[in-house]
């Protein structure tokens, strides 16, 4: 059954592989027939185009799946609908690789009973493995833009200050800081040459980010616009108020350390050590019986 388990795989693969080089060739030669140059597509745009009947969207979740990605900061360029190609993709990879696994390792079952089992259970867990990476990403930015957060405030502050002007300040964090937090900035000061207000880009990057000390900071930003309070002052206590929040969420987790430490000693240190003490006199004890 293995070699029949390979060889499937085997040619499966390669009818894969020639059905997008065909693809390629026939779209180079109608586009040297037309006197074009043929676009080159990534692979995500070439999976989503062949998946497209199956990964069609509603409104509301392509809104939903957009807004991950974004918060993700667009990986591979996905849109809602690639993104649900590449889910289909995966799961259909590991449906595949769990049939050959039900059909291989023997597990007391019928291999009519095994395959499919196994098949359906990879599916799912394909299927659900780019929305976890999803996630994981976005709790992966966001730590970042939290660690970043005071030292880029105060860095805004001292450019203020200074005598420049809010986007001075943020086109020197996009220059300092070269992760997520200068990333959303980035995308800000794009937004604003583009003609969208400052204030209103501004608060778009606090919702889609979903950091509170930002969302807080941004807050701050918009009501001083508003009442015409001088922002430099604002910047200097918000950083100020940001450095005393990381100093206590540092001695919080600080405190919880020597908690979270019972339970590694319990179940890993403790029982070494009781078997490098109380070993030779069992063993002596076992001897005496003999």
């Amino acid at each position: 059954m293995l070699p029949i388990a390979v060889a499937a795989g085997v040619i499966c693969g390669i009818i894969v592989g020639a059905y997008f080089v065909a693809l390629d060739k026939v779209r180079a030669t109608a586009a040297e027939g037309g006197h074009l140059a043929a676009p080159q597509r990534s692979f995500f745009k070439q999976l989503e185009l062949a998946l497209r009947p199956m990964s069609r969207l509603t409104a509301r979740t392509a809104g939903q799946i957009r807004q991950k990605l974004s918060q993700a900061g667009n990986p591979g360029n996905l849109t809602p609908a690639g993104f649900q190609a590449v889910r289909y993709s995966v799961g259909a990879l590991m449906a595949m690789l769990g049939l050959a696994v039900g059909v291989v390792v023997p597990v007391g079952l019928p291999v009519l009973a095994a395959a499919p089992l196994f098949g359906a259970l990879l599916a799912a867990a394909g299927f659900m493995a780019p929305s976890l990476w999803i996630e994981q990403r976005i709790a992966q930015r966001r730590r970042q833009i939290q660690r970043s957060l005071a030292e880029a405030t105060d860095l805004l502050t001292l450019v203020v200050e200074s005598g420049m002007s809010l986007d001075e300040g943020m086109l020197s964090i996009t220059e300092r800081f070269h992760n997520a937090l200068g990333d959303e900035i980035g995308k800000v000061l794009r937004e604003i040459r583009l003609g969208r207000p400052r204030m209103a880009a501004l608060e778009h990057m606090a919702d889609t980010v979903g950091v509170p000390d930002l969302h807080h900071l941004v807050e701050s930003i918009v009501q001083s616009d508003q009442m015409g309070v001088p922002i430099a002052r604002l910047l200097r206590v918000q950083a100020t108020e940001m450095r005393r929040r990381q100093r206590q969420g540092a001695q919080e987790r600080a405190a919880q350390a020597s908690s979270r430490m019972v339970f590694p000693m319990v179940g890993c240190i403790f029982p070494v050590l009781w078997i490098v003490l109380l070993g030779p006199a069992i063993l002596q004890v076992l001897k005496s019986l003999r």
